[in-house]
């Protein structure tokens, strides 16, 4: 193999010029992705409920002043994508019980705690009108690799974790 200038890890191969390949076609399947998420709905719940019970104790403390945090809870499961598909082990806990994790398709790097939120306001917009989510997993039942329409929106891939 080539040395490889671009930093790019081996495992990704460099093509003859130094350029990395593809991610190896290693994509997560829609059965899995859809379990992950089933698991991600439980862990939301309960990160809601832990929001609840801090913004109320903060609430108490501040005499009634901190219960304008209760806005940020619609928002709960965006922030708990952010953090931890925007973390370290590029997954949700369910994506990680499942053996997924989310990357930027060209490089295997991992996304920022920006994109993981948008990402799953894409999401979740798609999901609350039948008509974008029946378009979104269209595209996830018609390509090759799996990616949804907001995975392809933001450049994104979710793969089985190696």
């Amino acid at each position: 193999m080539l040395n490889n200038p671009t930093g790019y890890s081996d495992r990704l191969g460099t093509s003859g010029y130094g350029l990395p390949t593809p991610l190896p076609l290693v994509r997560a399947s829609l059965g899995a992705r859809f379990v992950a998420y089933l698991l991600d709905i439980l862990f939301i719940f309960g990160f809601t409920a832990l929001l609840t019970l801090l913004i109320t104790l903060i609430g108490v403390v501040t005499f009634g002043l901190g219960w304008t945090l209760f806005a940020v809870l619609p928002a709960s499961g965006i922030i708990y994508s952010a953090m931890t598909v925007g973390g370290s082990a590029q997954s949700t806990w369910g994506m990680r019980m499942m053996g997924l994790r989310v990357v930027a398709p060209e490089s295997g790097r991992r996304i920022d705690v920006v994109t993981a939120a948008v990402h799953a306001l894409l999401f979740y917009v798609a999901l609350s009108t039948f008509l974008i989510w029946f378009v979104d997993m269209l595209f996830g039942f018609m390509r090759a690799d799996r990616r949804l329409g907001h995975d392809l929106l933001l450049g994104l891939a979710v793969i089985r974790a190696s």
